[in-house]
């Protein structure tokens, strides 16, 4: 099949960073395809949730997994205002629920591929959502090359009946310590992984395998330390499954 290739101007992105991959022996490929993308709606507030950041840490260093925090604001009130939360992610989070049609949002909550929702600090749920969830069907890489941050996505062949989706530039903090002074987790000093600093649309896939490239000179400033692409089928404008996804991290430049 036809490859199409997309080249975007990413100076609107605000993207400025390097992505290096820990994959041993290059520093510019991207980790075996993923099995799953592991969402965490997690806040600062909330008392129940530092279990289930301590087991995002765990599941990030499994490179079977996409792993994301998607700090929330909607906690703000109890007395501590999350620093690193995003109206942005309440958004996507109740935007999930939207999809779903069943209303659910609390945290902390873990969206297993864009689909199924189970309590974050759940480890056999979400081992369950991620063996019951089909996987990523749509093969996806991303690799740094001298100019470039270059996302190549596969054809959909017969492993998925979606017509189209949205490819998306996720870059995030690989760890970040928090102290906090009030509300319900207060004296207590909390590492977060995977933060999510921007979710931004760089093109759609629509079946046919694609090359999205990005320049590599707008990747220079924001300092965060990592980044992943995930290829999202939409519901009427709201997220919807998540059919292929890649991942890098490593030091900032």
């Amino acid at each position: 099949m036809a490859l199409t290739t997309v080249r975007m101007i990413a100076a609107t992105l605000g993207l400025a960073f390097a992505c290096h991959p820990a994959a041993a022996g290059s520093d510019t490929a991207s980790h075996e395809a993923p099995k799953a993308v592991i969402e965490l709606f997690t806040s600062q507030g909330c008392s129940s949730c530092p279990p289930a950041d301590r087991l995002i840490g765990d599941l990030s260093e499994n490179d079977d997994y996409v792993v994301l925090s998607l700090p929330v604001d909607y906690w703000d009130y109890l007395g501590w205002k999350d620093t690193l939360a995003s109206s942005d992610n309440s958004a996507r989070q109740r935007a999930y629920a939207e999809t779903r049609g069943d209303r659910a949002v609390y945290t902390p909550q873990v969206v297993v591929n864009g689909r199924r929702h189970v309590v974050g600090s759940n480890a056999n749920g979400i081992h369950t959502a991620i063996r019951i969830g089909g996987g990523l069907p749509v093969r996806v890489g991303a690799h740094m090359t001298a100019d470039s941050l270059a996302v190549d996505i596969g054809a959909a062949g017969d492993a998925t009946d979606a017509a189209m989706a949205t490819v998306w530039l996720v870059l995030f903090d690989r760890a970040k310590d928090v102290v906090i002074k009030r509300g319900e987790n207060r004296g207590r000093t909390i590492t977060y992984h995977n933060v999510v600093r921007t979710m931004q649309v760089v093109g759609m896939w629509k079946r046919k395998a694609a090359v999205i490239e990005l320049p590599k000179s707008e990747i220079l400033k924001s300092g965060a330390d990592g980044c992943a692409v995930l290829v999202q089928v939409e519901d009427n404008g709201r997220p919807g499954p998540i059919i292929g996804a890649a991942y890098l991290h490593g030091a900032s430049m």
